[in-house]
């Protein structure tokens, strides 16, 4: 984290002190996750670092579960305390438009991070991986280390989620490119880690003969693999390739240790930042840039070559992204 706050300093300088000086007025932000998971530590990262460079203090509230009507309940005792700025994670891709319209007709403005709410939408922006990319990008540097052939199990985590069912369409994409590769088996719907765990060792244990590459879309499913093959590999006579989401401490060591082959970093430091930011200037009348709504936060494929400066890269694009947010999607208000 060191690294990518270090990425930040310039694009700090570059603002000077008006804009990152104490906030005259109450902004009154709000951050919202649908439930504990720890992509959301490294979200909540993002939001601390924005309160701490703007002065301004953002509420942050991590719901019960991942069901809509949980996250709708939440962000409507919110918009009854005044709250004007929302940077959420839709739990529900159709179903959080409800709310994004009270908030909306309220005089707020609703941010998505992580995912997209399905459009139309009243949500300003969404800041995120694109995940169905990230997810072909990782299936295709997969079937590279097969050697451009085999078969691929294919594991999703919850596919009531809208990542996961974008990530399930790139997975197919790359594989339906290689006709000499095929996904023999998928492994969905898992919520927890020792979930995954047991439902990868079924499947490795039933096909292990067969199966030449792993493929993870989700934060989970890639440390319960990654510790799987970390025993596995080190005893196989053919090795099982692997490549996963997210940089979990378990991940990143097992690539270190030669386990594992890669992962595909996200930015979630970002996710939580640069939303956060988004809502500062919607609230200072900003208003968005025609065609601009997805902020790309950018993934990067990390191996063992790189394990030592992917934080600092995804820190640049951060920065990069923040330096040029008036420029690139939004209208600054007539004075």
């Amino acid at each position: 984290m060191k690294k990518v706050l270090w990425a930040l300093v310039a694009f700090t300088m570059l603002l000077g002190g008006e804009a990152f000086a104490q906030a005259k007025k109450d902004y009154k932000i709000a951050w919202y996750a649908s439930a504990v998971h720890p992509y959301f530590d490294g979200v909540k990262k993002g939001v601390e670092a924005f309160e701490k460079d703007t002065g301004i203090t953002v509420l942050k509230q991590i719901g019960p579960d991942w069901t809509q009507e949980s996250e709708t309940a939440g962000l409507e005792a919110l918009v009854a305390k005044g709250y004007k700025g929302f940077s959420v994670y839709p739990s529900n891709a159709s179903g959080v438009n409800a709310i994004y319209k009270e908030i909306q007709s309220a005089g707020g403005f609703a941010v998505n991070f992580g995912a997209p709410s399905q459009q139309p939408t009243p949500a300003s922006f969404t800041v995120a991986t694109d995940v169905k990319y990230a997810a072909t990008l990782a299936t295709q540097t997969l079937i590279k280390l097969m050697g451009n052939k085999g078969n691929i199990l294919n594991v999703l985590e919850v596919m009531t989620d809208p990542n996961t069912v974008l990530r399930k369409e790139g997975v197919e994409l790359a594989v339906k490119a290689m006709p000499g590769v095929k996904i023999i088996q998928e492994v969905a719907d898992i919520t927890s880690i020792e979930e995954a765990t047991e439902k990868i060792q079924n499947a490795i244990a039933a096909q292990k003969d067969k199966i030449d590459g792993i493929v993870c879309t989700g934060y989970t499913t890639t440390v319960a693999t990654a510790q799987i093959l970390a025993e596995y590999n080190k005893t196989a006579k053919k090795k099982i390739r692997f490549i996963g989401i997210d940089d979990d401490p378990v991940v990143v060591k097992a690539i270190k240790d030669g386990y594992i082959d890669a992962t595909i970093a996200q930015n979630p430091y970002g996710h939580g930042y640069i939303s956060c930011m988004l809502n500062k200037y919607l609230i200072d009348g900003y208003t968005v840039k025609a065609g601009a709504y997805m902020v790309n936060s950018g993934a990067l494929v990390v191996t063992k070559a790189n394990l030592d400066t992917y934080s600092s890269m995804l820190g640049a694009v951060t920065a990069d992204i923040l330096k040029k947010l008036e420029k690139d999607y939004l209208v600054a208000p007539k004075k």
